[in-house]
């Protein structure tokens, strides 16, 4: 049975995570302090106790997600798990990265301390910001953003699953779009609380300075696990389209439910969800209601897995 490993995004952290599975866990509770040490702060104190910027709560998702799988590389019972593709929405998919060997620990919570903090600047510089559109399609809403932009920065950027994309842009241009939204068919709008206009050309001052950092860390050639990429739903094929990749993914689109519906297509089976939250595992009951996704968010559901 084909296995994938799904990493989360920002969006999914929650003030405690990871606070059970370090108490629980002696391998996740090294990966906090490990994480600490790279990062020249308590990263588990933020994790714990406060989660208010870009620049914190990115590498805080991918330390719990890091110290999840960690469990699963030292307990015994959980030795035949193995992925055969790693795939990340976003942020997760520098996790993707570390767990399928192209990038290590301490370098992927550099790059992703580097990314936050880039993208913070970049959004503090600019007056952008992110309006999720429940009920409508690609064209549809491609069609809202026309209308809405009125010549400012208004775009799809987040196609997570059916039903469900998230538009970027200016401030005015996505006021516009959530007033708009119900005139094309919308169910619904809403303001999402984030720092600017991600994913899109408002990030091309972020994407330069995280491509410096890029060219300067070692990445391996990669081999199994595969790893899907965000802006195509293509495989990286060798560690030069992934400093691109990554870089790319802070100006372009984000096409998960393409990411997703290619390894269903490819014979995916079992989808393990290794992170805080369960944000993918509800998309996957949108992009495939026959599909389960095993949550391993907190410590009750790994120890159900190891004594499964």
């Amino acid at each position: 049975m084909k296995t994938a490993f799904l990493f989360p995004g920002q969006g999914a952290q929650f003030v405690g995570m990871g606070r059970d599975i370090a108490e629980r866990f002696d391998a996740a509770k090294e990966i906090f302090d490990k994480a600490g040490d790279v990062a020249g702060f308590d990263i588990t104190k933020v994790c714990f106790e406060r989660l208010d910027t870009t620049t914190m709560s990115q590498p805080a998702i991918f330390t719990v997600s890091a110290a999840i799988l960690e469990v699963l590389r030292t307990e015994s019972a959980a030795e035949g798990l193995k992925a055969d593709v790693t795939a990340g929405l976003s942020l997760g998919e520098y996790t993707a990265l570390y767990a399928a060997g192209a990038i290590s620990f301490e370098d992927g919570l550099r790059l992703v301390i580097k990314r936050g903090e880039a993208m913070q600047a970049a959004a503090d510089a600019g007056d952008g910001g992110m309006v999720a559109i429940i009920g409508l399609n690609e064209a549809k809403t491609r069609a809202l953003c026309e209308e809405a932009s009125e010549g400012e920065l208004l775009t799809g950027v987040n196609f997570n699953c059916p039903g469900q994309v998230a538009v970027s842009g200016s401030k005015a241009a996505c006021e516009r779009a959530e007033k708009l939204a119900e005139k094309y068919g919308a169910i619904k709008a809403i303001r999402l609380e984030v720092a600017g206009a991600f994913h899109t050309d408002m990030m091309k001052p972020a994407a330069e300075a995280l491509a410096k950092t890029l060219a300067e860390t070692r990445i391996a050639e990669p081999a199994e696990p595969k790893i899907i990429r965000n802006i195509d739903a293509q495989y990286y094929t060798n560690a030069e389209s992934i400093r691109d990749g990554l870089s790319r993914q802070l100006t372009s689109p984000i096409f998960w439910q393409r990411c997703m519906e290619r390894l269903l297509a490819e014979g995916l089976e079992r989808f393990y969800e290794i992170g805080p939250g369960r944000v993918l595992t509800a998309l996957m009951r949108r992009i495939s209601r026959k599909t389960k996704v095993i949550n391993l968010g907190n410590a009750q559901a790994i120890k159900e897995l190891l004594n499964s």
